[in-house]
């Protein structure tokens, strides 16, 4: 066996050739043959859709841009580009005459361009559709999606453009803003970069002058406009003072059932760092919740209900608790219901906190309507539109389409949109119906008639028409609440702050009806507080809901509005004559009697008053009762009220509250939870440990 192994190694040592230099060269030679045939090509080059070096530099410099993901990468990689380009350009653009290179002054021959001509605004239109076909394709990919900004390489006399990108959440924002206009003048002497880049990736590149020798400028344009960093404004005024009762024993002020400033500090919260201090409005986050406040009986389509309480923050003070509860009709007794929804589509509203969630938030309301009311959509960027003609609710697919089709781009024409949509809204009324614009915004009135005063007039002549407002709010960063504020407040209507698809559904489903089918209009209250019982009291919350002391009986003054089903929450700190918690010294001089004060009613605490017109009717009625010193605990509706004022106060550094902290309104807060069917006083206790983190 050994020795038929040997045989076999000895023949094939045989049978291989030994090297040698000229039969490795040969071999080379053959492979290098085999190579280039199985290439396609021999001796010519191989077939490429890049047109010599300078095309593959711009293509290159357009991988590279789709692959950057940061703002700062974006720049430090165009300026590395752009100085690739500027070393590469043909020496005749940059040789003086004497063959020297001179940077500092190019000679050039320019000719004069009109901004853009009819040829070149054709070439912008198949840019940005095609601009839009390959955002899309990148998009199946996972990436951001990238619109052309120009990267400027700018002379004194000559300053040209070429493409870079940056981020944008829709294409169609670019589409739907104006043309580029280009006003430099052209350069003879030296390619653009959309001529050296191959023609299918010229569709990212905006169309641009040629650049000049000198130095490099990147500018990114801006597609849509973006807010800065923070250009938020609240409407609030400073706390409610401390109020002597012997001096000013009455306190006045309008309603409020708008729940905005608990969803903008949820947002704050939610988002790491809290809320700014005017944005915190403690009558909305006491409003914000359902109570289960006794339902009225009487004549009357609410009831209050009064309840002292002692003051968790100031041991020597009291709370007077007051409560309204408003009837709600069945469903099927509603009248028919005509909407406009009066929709923002600026550029502002392009997050996906904004436009995107407004278009869900709507998908919600239309399947609480019924099949006789009616839907129309008019939109406002840069100018008003109708998109959809009054369509009945049951047509669910139009609707839905109709909203489908909208996209941000374009200013703010908040006045034409506004304008439009009540000359809409007053065309589908009719006798016995109720007929309400619903304005959705992140409240940024750029353009047109923004100023809230001259707002609340136009808005106030609307009202008396029948036709209500109610306004949404959408997004942060350039929020605009007091504009919002002004229109809901004068347009008999609610504002509300979306910021969840979970807050969706709270306004526009759960409390639709309540929303949208007012009981009572121009509510107004009115508290007489006993000098004899009480020293000193003042009213939390509703700063800018204070009336004077005059108006409470003049009807042409406007005040807030109850809707049906709704509730009112108002607390009152009241201090005690005698109580150590007497901030105020006595007076050397002691109190003058007036008419007021001269009958001794030492039996009561004060005396409420409540004001409010049925709808379309122009006289209010009364409703009065006294309110008598029984102290009590009162329910888990009336004690977890008294927690959300407590937390709101501490939102706004409170100079009232004492040694009470966040653990305190934790505390008491979640002891009163009670019956939580949809969870929003759980949410309401865990934000308030957040707030208690974020505080430290």
């Amino acid at each position: 066996m050994a020795d038929e192994l040997d045989d076999l190694k000895a023949a094939f040592d045989a049978a291989t050739p030994m090297p040698g230099p000229l039969k490795k060269r040969d071999n080379i030679a053959l492979a290098e043959k085999n190579f280039a045939d199985l290439q396609g090509s021999r001796s010519g080059a191989r077939l490429t859709t890049k047109r010599g070096p300078m095309a593959r530099l711009g293509q290159g410099v357009m991988t590279m841009f789709q692959t950057m993901t940061t703002k700062g990468a974006l720049t430090a990689s165009t300026a590395l580009v752009a100085v690739a380009v500027l070393i590469m350009l043909p020496e005749d653009a940059l040789k003086m005459p004497g063959g020297d290179v001179d940077l500092s002054q190019p000679e050039l021959k320019v000719t004069p361009k009109p901004s853009v001509a009819e040829d070149e605004r054709a070439e912008v239109d198949t840019a940005v559709t095609r601009s839009d076909d390959l955002d899309g394709a990148r998009e199946t990919r996972g990436r951001d999606n990238l619109v052309a900004a120009p990267v400027e390489l700018q002379d004194e006399g000559a300053a040209a453009s070429i493409g870079a990108t940056r981020q944008s959440t829709e294409a169609e924002s670019f589409a739907a803003g104006d043309a580029i206009a280009m006003e430099e003048p052209m350069m003879e002497a030296a390619p653009t970069l959309s001529q050296l880049v191959a023609p299918s990736d010229r569709a990212m590149i905006a169309p641009a002058s040629p650049p000049t020798a000198k130095r490099l400028i990147v500018e990114q344009d801006r597609i849509a406009p973006l807010p800065e960093s923070n250009t938020e404004t609240f409407a609030n005024e400073e706390t409610s003072p401390l109020k002597v009762t012997a001096d000013d024993p009455v306190s006045t002020f309008s309603i409020d059932v708008d729940t905005a400033s608990y969803a903008v500090v949820r947002s704050s919260i939610m988002g790491g760092q809290l809320p700014p201090r005017d944005a915190v409005r403690i009558e909305e986050m006491l409003n914000y919740f359902p109570y289960a406040y006794p339902t009225p009986e009487g004549p009357h389509p609410f009831e209050p209900t009064i309840t002292v309480t002692p003051t968790p923050w100031n041991q020597g003070t009291n709370l007077v608790h007051i409560g309204i509860q408003g009837t709600l009709p069945a469903v099927e007794d509603r009248p028919p219901l005509n909407l406009v929804f009066l929709i923002d589509t600026s550029g502002s509203m392009q997050d996906a906190n904004k436009l995107p969630l407004l278009k869900q938030s709507f998908r919600l309301m239309l399947s609480e309507l019924r099949p006789e009311d009616e839907v129309s959509i008019v939109t406002y960027a840069g100018s008003a539109g109708q998109v959809l003609e009054p369509t009945p609710a049951g047509e669910r697919t139009t609707i839905l389409a109709a909203l489908d089709q909208l996209h941000a781009g374009g200013s703010t024409a908040g006045q034409a949109g506004l304008q439009q949509a009540y000359q809409v809204a007053e065309g589908m009324s009719d006798d016995g119906e109720v007929t309400r614009v619903i304005l959705a915004t992140d409240g940024d009135f750029n353009v047109g008639l923004h100023d809230p005063e001259a707002l609340k007039d136009f808005i106030a002549d609307k009202r008396e028409s029948g036709t209500y407002l109610s306004v949404l709010g959408f997004g942060r960063g350039n929020l605009d609440d007091a504009t919002m504020q002004a229109l809901a407040q004068n347009g008999n209507g609610q504002a509300s702050y979306i910021d969840t698809l979970s807050e969706a559904r709270k306004v526009l489903v759960d409390q639709l009806t309540g929303a949208l089918f007012p009981i009572a209009n121009d509510v107004k209250i009115q508290v007489e507080f006993n000098p004899e019982r009480i020293a000193e009291y003042r009213l939390i919350g509703y700063e800018t809901r204070a009336l004077n002391r005059e108006d409470f009986n003049n009807d042409r003054v406007d005040a807030g509005d109850i809707g049906a089903g709704h509730t009112v929450t108002a607390l009152y700190e009241v201090t005690p004559v005698g109580s150590s918690a007497i901030r105020t010294g006595p007076l050397r001089y002691g109190q003058h009697d007036d008419a007021e004060t001269t009958v001794s009613r030492s039996d009561e605490l004060g005396y409420f008053k409540l004001r409010y017109k049925h709808p379309g009717e122009p006289t209010s009625v009364l409703i009065e009762e006294p309110i008598y010193p029984e102290v009590s605990e009162g329910s888990d509706d009336v004690q977890f009220s008294i927690a959300m004022a407590g937390f709101g106060q501490l939102l706004r550094d409170g100079d009232y509250l004492g040694a009470w902290n966040w653990e305190s309104a934790i505390a008491l807060a979640s002891t009163a939870r009670g019956d939580d069917p949809f969870g929003y006083r759980a949410e309401a206790v865990n934000l308030m440990r957040l707030g208690q983190a974020l505080d430290r």
